[in-house]
């Protein structure tokens, strides 16, 4: 049976696209660990990979020759008694011959997954692949994909190449982790069926990561699945914290010291005070560091209003990372159904709620109905002027090109959200500062994101401009 894609619209017309013309194509594919990179390109071509290899995690050079010989072995007859290559130039002629030879009609699609795993110490893995792209499948009508989580490797190493494989890659996909309306969709197909709400919740725990989607179950309340698969023993998530940093970057203890430093302050830091909290030196390495992440999605810069690059505020928008951290990591036992309860879950909910509609601008634009107007997502934060004064931060704003600013608030409940006289009177206050120290003439739409719609009283009523419901979130 062929294997479903879920979603990934774009992605799967960039691929047709590739396929079918008439050229040879170079296509990178990049995307954090679990994402589906390799599920994409396997079921998109399950019935036309003319070669399929990928490399392993800390194995040595001779090894990884080795598994490359056994995949031509694989996929060619002609290969099954050759003798194994001794460097990366021969095995890329050897692939290039068998390709060569072979009868198959039409574009032949060569697969290299995980990519960065080859390119061991002195093994001239970049210099191999460029003679084979330059000088053989340039001009044979192959599409070269090539794959590896390390997202920043893929981008240094073979698309901002300054060598032989400068300006090579014809075609580039970045794969996001699901929306809430694809994971939706991929939920159903898994026969897991749930209320708009409780996917949010799960959203908010493991993110649009179709591996760890994966792991829920029919039957399984949100809450259910959480506690079996981040906190019972053998659950997926309970060990992966470790893993997925230390296969994605090199260094992976400087990436993170930015992650945890993020995870202690909710509202997003500056580069400088990310600087401060971690005692990282400030340099090219450590904007490195901050791409890399962003890169991989694991964290998100939010531009500051009014201000300059570095006024901006970064903040851990990876929803797993956020709750391994908080609810996770150095705890010996935890009863998850007591603590989804707790006032310290309710703390993190609020967040990763927030942190889900930075995540779907596009929906809650839509709902807005400003889906045709420029607009710039922006964050707004004013220190206190003193000891006696509270500062006053509005965590998005949707600053529109028709005279309007959605000052928007997200608030996850159970139930409809129900704005009191002090919740009102600060709101108010909130946006009397923006205006008075932005100085900005436009009109403000105060603006509330909820679960089940907003509780109607005398101080929503004439003051609350446009509301969103989770629902929206779901759109297309």
């Amino acid at each position: 049976m062929d294997k479903i894609i879920i979603g990934r619209t774009s992605e799967k017309a960039l691929l047709k696209e590739a396929f079918n013309s008439n050229e040879s194509q170079f296509l990178a594919i990049t995307g954090r660990r679990r994402i589906g990179k390799t599920y994409l390109i396997n079921a998109f071509f399950e019935k036309n990979i003319s070669f399929h290899f990928s490399g392993m995690l800390n194995a040595s050079f001779s090894q990884q020759l080795q598994n490359f010989q056994y995949s031509l072995s694989d996929y060619f007859k002609s290969e099954k008694q050759t003798i194994i290559p001794t460097n990366w130039l021969s095995a890329f002629q050897n692939l290039s011959r068998c390709l060569q030879k072979s009868k198959k009609a039409g574009k032949q699609v060569v697969f290299i997954d995980e990519l960065p795993w080859l390119d061991t110490h002195k093994s001239n893995f970049i210099a191999a692949l460029d003679w084979f792209w330059n000088t053989w499948a340039v001009n044979k009508n192959v599409l070269l994909i090539v794959c590896g989580s390390s997202t920043s490797w893929i981008i240094n190493k073979v698309i901002n190449n300054k060598g032989g494989l400068h300006n090579r890659i014809t075609k580039r996909i970045h794969l996001e982790p699901f929306t809430l309306h694809e994971t939706e969709l991929f939920l159903k197909y898994q026969k897991v069926q749930l209320s708009k709400y409780q996917i949010t919740q799960l959203y908010m725990s493991l993110g649009g990561v179709p591996h760890y989607l994966k792991e829920v179950k029919t039957g399984e309340s949100a809450l259910q699945a959480v506690d079996r698969i981040c906190f019972q023993k053998d659950g997926l998530l309970v060990n992966e914290f470790d893993n997925l940093y230390n296969a994605l970057f090199k260094n992976s203890e400087i990436h993170l010291k930015v992650i945890f430093a993020l995870a202690s302050k909710l509202k997003g830091l500056t580069r400088n005070e990310i600087l401060a909290l971690t005692k990282l030196k400030d340099g090219g390495s450590f904007t490195t560091v901050l791409n890399e992440l962003e890169w991989c999605n694991f964290i998100q810069l939010q531009p500051a209003f009014g201000r300059t690059k570095k006024d901006s505020l970064y903040r851990l928008s990876d929803e797993y990372s956020l709750f391994y951290i908080r609810f996770i990591h150095k705890q010996k036992s935890i009863n998850w159904p007591l603590l989804a309860q707790s006032q310290k879950w309710k703390s993190w909910s609020g967040y990763a709620f927030e942190n889900t509609c930075f995540k779907h601008i596009l929906q809650l634009k839509k709902a807005l109905g400003i889906s045709n107007v420029f607009s710039e997502t922006t964050s707004y934060a004013q220190k206190a002027k003193n000891s006696d004064s509270d500062g006053t931060q509005i965590d998005l704003l949707i600053d529109r090109n028709d005279g309007i600013i959605n000052v928007c608030e997200a608030k996850f409940h159970d139930k409809p959200f129900v704005i009191s006289k002090e919740y009102a009177t600060k709101l108010r206050k909130k946006i009397s500062v923006f205006q008075e120290s932005t100085r900005s003439n436009k009109t403000i739409f105060p603006t509330v994101i909820t679960t089940f719609g907003l509780q109607a009283n005398e101080h929503s009523i004439g003051f609350i401009q446009q509301e969103i419901i989770v629902e929206d979130l779901f759109q297309l």
